[in-house]
């Protein structure tokens, strides 16, 4: 009896599904549009965050501040260090978190993840409108 007690805690054991992290996101990243280089680290307590590091050529000509924010106390903000991706956290299949957007100057919930290819998927929505983008890894 004992063994047979033993046998299936051992095998109910081996069906509990190990606890899965989201994949590495960490490093520099350049955006769907070819405008920023954004880095991505850690920033406290497990989280990770992202900021823009470097505007590029297609930038747009002369920004260079925070001028389509919502709160207009933010809109003097240089872009360069600008904050997009906000506390975002581990949930096991995607890291999850908000996303600033300067193009609008709105905050999204987003999440991100990895594509086959390591290419990282940002998906923001707003309430059910979700749109994704795909950022290649920075040379």
């Amino acid at each position: 009896m004992r063994r047979l007690v033993s046998a299936i805690a051992l095998s109910s054991v081996a069906l509990v599904p190990a606890a899965q992290a989201a994949q590495p996101v960490a490093g520099r990243w350049i955006t769907q549009n070819k405008k920023a280089m954004i880095q991505i680290e850690p920033c406290g307590h497990g989280m990770m965050c992202g900021r823009i590091i470097k505007l590029l050529p297609a930038a747009d000509y002369g920004k260079t501040v925070d001028e389509r924010n919502n709160d207009p106390k933010q809109r003097h903000r240089p872009l360069v260090g600008l904050p997009l991706l906000l506390n975002f956290t581990d949930g096991g299949e995607k890291w999850h978190g908000n996303l600033y957007d300067p193009q609008s100057g709105d905050t999204y919930t987003a999440t991100l993840d990895r594509y086959p290819d390591g290419a990282l998927k940002i998906r923001g929505c707003f309430f059910i409108i979700c749109k994704t983008q795909r950022w290649p890894k920075a040379d």
